[in-house]
């Protein structure tokens, strides 16, 4: 009989999104074969402390169900060596084979535990460290995509130092840069969180201190009247592209509210383009994942302009929603891969990407 992969499914996490994980971790839990994985759920509360397999029970059961608990229970493996409380847990490749991590937003997407996972030496699914870092940082991505030859929109950014310091100065650039309507977002979050429309001065000063309550860097992006296009890629050195999807939000723009809470916005997979337009959009999310070294999988997000019909790519997810219902799985269901199969290739796809980098040579003894 083979022997199961023991794979250690991380979640939660200091974050704005930490709900938002709570969701895809049970997900991805429900997905999982118990025939081939045993699985060993560890959350991260919001404080920042460690909860591991039973402890970390009570933040699930909403979202799982007492019947799955039971099943993940009767199978959990001894965690008696693992530390708790806001001491690093020893995930080495020893006690874990690997590491599912479902933590959107800082410090679960933007490399810092990826940087973990490494120095643990286990395998992870999802980016490395520097593809997480620079796609977390939506100001980083635009400058990788601009020097890789992908259009995009025209946006500023500030950090919070000169914001406050420069007030008047500042806003006063957003308005000759861009005009109105804008969009503010922090540089680095991602579910549409602290993200605002600004139409005049006095909501675009609102927008940005609301910004800065998330983060010391801000994007002003200029309005776009555009359709709004995703796609999902899925591999390694030769990832693949899935049929694109579009997102018709309920709201003025695809906020919080929209994306999580109020039920109303819809998604169309495929969407509707023309065949041009759907070979063109999958080639470019495929150019852009290779240009910020993205392995595992990552959602890119585009506009479609509906004044001239050109393609601008807006920004690049490394750890995506992962709700059933979320776009990213949608769209490879759409295209052939069913969830309970994505979940086995992203976790084959970590297990490869550790074993290439096992092989090379980390000594000049060698």
């Amino acid at each position: 009989m083979q022997k199961k992969l023991r794979v250690a499914v991380v979640y939660g996490g200091k974050s704005g999104e930490h709900e938002v994980s709570l969701i895809s971790a049970a997900s991805v839990m429900k997905a999982m074969d118990l025939e081939k994985y045993e699985v060993l759920p560890i959350g991260i509360t919001k404080e920042g402390a460690w909860q591991v397999g039973t402890t970390s029970f009570p933040t699930l059961e909403e979202s799982l169900g007492a019947e799955k608990l039971d099943q993940l229970q009767s199978q959990l493996p001894a965690v008696t060596n693992i530390a708790k409380g806001k001491q690093l847990p020893a995930l080495t490749n020893e006690f874990v084979d690997v590491v599912f991590p479902v933590l959107h937003g800082t410090y679960g997407e933007d490399g810092t535990i990826q940087g973990m996972f490494e120095m643990a030496n286990v395998p992870y699914v999802g980016a490395g460290v520097l593809a997480s870092a620079v796609a977390m940082d939506k100001v980083m991505a635009k400058m990788v995509c601009a020097s890789a030859g992908l259009p995009q929109g025209e946006y500023v950014y500030y950090l919070r130092s000169r914001f406050f310091k420069q007030k008047e100065a500042v806003l006063g650039e957003v308005e000759d840069k861009l005009g109105y309507p804008c969009f503010v977002k922090p540089a680095n979050l991602g579910s549409s969180v602290g993200i605002s429309k600004a139409n005049n001065r006095s909501e675009l000063e609102k927008a940005m201190e609301l910004a800065y309550r998330y983060d010391r860097k801000v994007l002003v992006e200029e309005f776009i009247p555009a359709r709004e296009i995703e796609v999902a890629v899925l591999g390694n050195d030769d990832p693949q592209a899935s049929l694109p999807g579009e997102i018709i939000s309920s709201g003025d723009f695809y906020d919080y509210q929209a994306k999580y809470i109020d039920g109303k916005s819809a998604m169309e997979v495929p969407a509707k383009l023309t065949k041009e337009q759907t070979k063109q959009i999958r080639e470019m999310a495929i150019k852009s994942y290779q240009a910020l070294d993205c392995t595992g999988l990552s959602r890119v997000d585009f506009f479609l302009r509906r004044d001239n019909g050109e393609i601008l790519i807006n920004e690049i997810n490394t750890l995506p929603g992962f709700t059933p219902f979320s776009m990213y799985p949608v769209m490879w269901q759409e295209t052939g891969v069913p969830y309970s199969e994505l979940v086995d290739r992203l976790i084959q796809l970590a297990i490869e990407r550790y074993d290439e980098k096992q092989s090379l040579v980390t000594s000049l003894d060698k």
